[in-house]
């Protein structure tokens, strides 16, 4: 079979390869590989900024944005053939910490973890893979074309459990949120806004295009320039604010744009050496006064893929088919780290 494979921290190293088809141990699932999402941490590993292959190996085989339907599952695993699946990423370490050891393996406290695709373990990127029954999650049969936004919607549908359980400390019923970045992160947690019946609020400097279209035709409000005058426009500051971006001018501009107790969750990462001048005095005041918030989220564990796909199931299909601007066939996987213009969601069909 093929698959998409790189040499971690050797640079420029991706290739289509044939490699052994797997074959699937007790309690897993062979599944064929329906489609693939390319992403920015697939982007970095081919630089060799990071990953790891699996002890022994020369290569990893890329991918954690995954899509998959059952050839076969063991019996009693809850799967059977056709099943249209989605595999979790990441791996609890093999001496749990206390986060892992209760299931909250995305929360993990050592570092320890192994990730599929990137970490330490074997991706998603191959013609047939296989999955424990225990890290795979069932879709929704009519998501077969877009199922492949899972992954990122498991982020996103942590940052918003994380979201709520701080917001419940006390009274919560938010009404405005800001989204900065269009991107899949951004546009999902948009989404995930509406169905919470939230006034919906995006930032990008995109002008024109599939960001803004996705948006509107959302029931979200689109603004290009600043925070400041996305807020303005807005009426007024938001309760709730994800920072999908990661741009230090944004990451500083969100957390003092916020409404009185209000949460501003941070899930783009920032690359390192990138400065911005900040009146660290103001914004303590800020959030010791008003009770803000500040958190960071990524990964997901089982829950929150169980909450990604209940979403993705509830949305519209022509919505999400349009976040995915370039679909390539495996042989051509290789352009996927090429140029991307302004779109949003490259796939791989497997």
């Amino acid at each position: 079979m093929r698959a998409l494979t790189v040499v971690p921290s050797r640079p420029g190293t991706p290739e289509v390869r044939e490699v052994p088809e797997p074959v699937p141990g007790p309690g897993e699932l062979l599944v064929d590989g329906v489609a693939l999402g390319i992403c920015g941490t697939d982007r970095e590993i081919v630089r060799g900024e990071h990953g790891s292959a699996p002890p022994g190996a020369e290569y990893l085989i890329l991918g954690h944005e995954s899509l998959g339907r059952v050839r076969k599952a063991p019996p009693d695993s809850g799967f059977a053939t056709g099943d249209l699946v989605a595999g979790v990423v990441r791996r609890p370490d093999p001496e749990p910490c206390g986060a892992c050891a209760r299931g909250e393996f995305d929360m993990c406290r050592n570092g320890l973890f192994t990730e599929r695709g990137i970490k330490g373990l074997h991706g998603y990127g191959s013609q047939v893979w296989t999955v424990e029954a225990d890290y795979a999650v069932r879709l929704d049969p009519g998501l077969e074309r877009v199922g492949v936004l899972m992954e990122p919607a498991t982020v996103v549908a942590k940052a918003w459990e994380q979201i709520e359980k701080i917001g419940n400390r006390s009274w919560f019923e938010p009404r405005r949120l800001l989204v900065t970045g269009a991107g899949p992160i951004g546009l999902l947690a948009a989404l995930m806004g509406v169905q919470r019946g939230l006034e919906v609020h995006v930032l990008d400097m995109v002008e024109e295009g599939v960001k803004p279209a996705l948006a509107a035709d959302l029931g979200a409000a689109y603004h290009t320039g600043g925070v400041a005058g996305a807020v303005a426009a807005a009426g007024g500051e938001p309760d709730v604010v994800i920072e999908a971006t990661g741009a230090p001018e944004l990451v500083v501009d969100v957390m003092s744009r916020n409404a009185p107790y209000g949460i501003v969750c941070f899930a783009g990462l920032s690359g390192r050496g990138r400065t911005v001048g900040i009146d660290a005095g103001a914004v303590n005041r800020e959030l010791v006064l008003e009770n803000d918030v500040l958190l960071g989220s990524v990964n997901a564990n089982l829950r929150h893929y169980e909450q990604a796909a209940r979403a993705l199931a509830a949305a519209d299909r022509s919505w999400l088919q349009r976040m995915i601007t370039r679909r390539l066939p495996l042989e051509h996987a290789l352009e996927a780290f090429g140029p991307g213009g302004d779109g949003v969601k490259t796939v791989i069909d497997l």
